[in-house]
């Protein structure tokens, strides 16, 4: 609000006020400044501001820190979560590698069995597949140190050069950590 004084008629001055919209801790602010600086001397004011200043800088650092500390926490506990459904997946899986060399070798056996070994397997790749677990390193995959252990080199005109072979042992990885890397041999091109 402002206030003005006109002069009427007779010559008197009269205070009217008008109305100003402005935003309300702005008016709000302006006023408190306004009447600590006319209760408070000057220098003691200009102490007080920034007093306010530094209380106002180390508020919003601490809200800042607990912002970063919640993010911290939170990655930590998926962290956690992960590591740990790594750990149990590593035990088992010797497992599920004996029941794919099991799968591969079976050849002559009997078709009941067979497909109950099948079953058994995709029962194992529903539950990695629940555990966020993926598998990886299949033949014709370009070879990349990151997920792959080379353990050989072989001449396989099928197979562009620097991409797997063959695979003598799956990779497995939940998220983007590792569990155990794929063992390959990997071709020359030739």
């Amino acid at each position: 609000m402002g206030k003005k004084k006109n002069a009427d008629k007779n010559g008197e001055y009269t205070e009217t006020t008008s109305v100003v919209e402005e935003p309300a801790e702005t008016v709000e602010a302006e006023e408190i400044q306004a009447e600590a600086a006319d209760m408070v001397p000057a220098e003691d004011f200009e102490a007080l501001k920034k007093e306010y200043d530094t209380q106002k800088d180390q508020f919003l650092r601490m809200a800042a820190e607990y912002d970063n500390f919640r993010k911290r926490t939170e990655k930590e506990k998926l962290s956690t979560y992960d590591n740990a459904t790594a750990a149990a997946v590593e035990a088992f899986l010797p497992v599920v590698d004996n029941f794919a060399l099991a799968l591969d070798a079976g050849q002559n056996m009997p078709d009941e069995f067979r497909k109950g070994l099948e079953l058994i397997q995709k029962k194992l790749d529903s539950a990695l597949e629940k555990l966020r677990v993926k598998s990886f390193g299949e033949r014709g995959e370009k070879f990349d140190p990151d997920y792959h252990n080379a353990i050989s080199r072989v001449d396989d005109p099928e197979i562009p050069e620097d991409h797997i072979a063959s695979v003598y042992q799956k990779g497995f990885m939940i998220g983007e950590h590792i569990i155990r890397h794929a063992m390959v041999q990997i071709s020359n091109g030739k």
